[in-house]
């Protein structure tokens, strides 16, 4: 993943992607996700809130180093009932991030869980942390 500075990492508020040509591929609007980034030793960790989406209606994606983690969300109302007031926006969520050499993109897994999707991105081996023997002379 790509260094962010002190500026980029500030608390953001839930942003609408500007439309463009090939963004979605259904009306509505689509938003970037907010997303927490942990790094163990083994591997870094990204969440991403996804309120109002099921595990089945996210698609993640990675080709040449872009990872891109997409997320559709089924209309809550039916053809029966009209919004009086609505406060929540509703609407899909996609965000991409570059990856490095420096994590395994074969072992990347993913898990959803009450609308907070988990990625692991393994690390590779030559950036794992190592202690190296001091041997006497």
């Amino acid at each position: 993943m790509e260094a962010k500075t002190a500026k980029e990492m500030e608390l953001q508020k839930k942003k609408e992607l500007q439309p463009s040509a090939g963004e979605g591929t259904r009306p509505g609007p689509v938003f970037i996700p907010a997303v927490d980034i942990l790094e163990t030793q083994d591997e870094i960790i990204v969440l991403a809130d996804r309120p109002g989406v099921d595990s089945k209606n996210v698609a993640i994606d990675l080709k040449e180093n872009q990872l891109t983690l997409r997320g559709r969300i089924d209309p809550v109302a039916s053809e029966k009932e009209n919004s009086l007031y609505s406060e929540f926006g509703w609407g899909d969520y996609l965000r991409t991030f570059t990856l490095s050499n420096l994590i395994n993109q074969e072992n990347i897994a993913a898990k959803m869980d009450q609308g907070v999707l988990r990625l692991t991105l393994p690390k590779a081996e030559k950036m794992k942390p190592k202690k190296i023997t001091v041997s006497a002379a």
